[in-house]
């Protein structure tokens, strides 16, 4: 299976240049000085997470006059925000294909960019979306299982790679595996000698399953639905557990707990509101120590779409 190259995601940040925000990283002085670390806040793009880098990059991709027969995604939330907003800012029909439990915000938030949103079971999101793109001749822009999605997540990797080349390890969220694929394979280009390293929820550790048994573990889609972070309930396809394999150096996972608290903890620290989703990295750096490696270390926040109460009670 061909791999993704830093050439591919050299491209697409030219493509997405337009789109996608050059996010800085942010030294947090709170941190273990033996551990200094960075955050890359990616919860500051326009629709609040990574995924416009991915959902810009596939759009410029898809040729000029095929765009107007429309796209077509299914999501657990912010790769349907990226889709809708690429989507409009192209001129470009999109509908949009959620679960059920896709939380409120996210889906009130895909409606206001113009998309169409059909809400469906977890188990049928993607069978619903291909079959709507089959149906309307649309193009399918896929979460995570797509090259040209790989490479533009993977810009967020060639910026921490630029800010800090110094950079020895890097943790960043894995739920279906697109953003882990690109970012390492932006490092271990820039930075061979950086470590790349995922996080899952332990309620969703299928990734970390898959990686300790040398081929993929699928867990049911409700045990995956147990973790509060809604963003990371995917499982790898074949394309991204090739990158996983290959690139990273190592997975930890977090408990419920310590994503709730990492989240209080980045807005009252750093003053960032992150999605529970987007604070695991950051957990890990805090509660997986021992089992990292040590040395200036860059956490991605890799989303802040949380709604009002649910941040309010988070926060305690």
């Amino acid at each position: 299976m061909d791999l993704i190259t830093v050439e591919e995601i050299i491209a697409a940040a030219e493509r997405v240049a337009d789109t996608a925000v050059r996010t800085p990283l942010l030294p947090c002085h709170w941190a273990d000085p033996d551990r200094p670390l960075w955050l890359k806040p990616e919860n500051l793009q326009p629709i609040g997470a990574f995924k416009v880098r991915g959902a810009a990059n596939a759009m410029a991709r898809i040729p000029e006059d095929v765009r107007p027969r429309g796209v077509v995604a299914y999501s657990s939330g912010n790769h349907a925000q990226a889709v809708a907003y690429v989507a409009k800012r192209f001129g470009v029909p999109a509908t949009i294909v959620v679960e059920e439990n896709t939380p409120a915000m996210k889906i009130e938030a895909t409606r206001e960019h113009g998309a169409e949103v059909v809400i469906v079971p977890i188990t049928e999101r993607e069978v619903v979306a291909e079959r709507l793109a089959a149906e309307r001749g649309a193009t399918l822009i896929p979460p995570f299982d797509h090259p040209d999605v790989i490479a533009g997540q993977g810009t967020a990797g060639l910026e921490i790679a630029a800010d800090l080349p110094s950079v020895e390890l890097v943790l960043v969220p894995v739920s279906g595996g697109g953003l882990a694929s690109g970012v390492a394979t932006a490092i271990k280009a820039r930075c061979p000698g950086a470590r790349v390293f995922g996080v899952e929820p332990e309620l969703a550790g299928d990734a970390a399953a898959s990686l300790a048994a040398g081929q993929q573990v699928h867990w049911p889609a409700t045990d995956r639905t147990r973790t509060i972070a809604d963003g990371l309930r995917a499982e790898p396809s074949e394309l991204t557990f090739a990158h996983l394999r290959k690139l990273l150096d190592g997975i930890v996972t977090v408990s419920e707990d310590e994503i709730r608290s990492t989240v209080a903890l980045l807005a009252h620290r750093a003053r960032l509101v992150a999605e529970p989703s987007g604070a695991v990295a950051t957990a890990a750096y805090l509660h997986r120590a021992a089992d990292l490696p040590r040395g200036r270390t860059v956490a991605v926040v890799s989303g802040g779409n949380l709604q009002p109460a649910d941040l309010a009670n988070l926060l305690g």
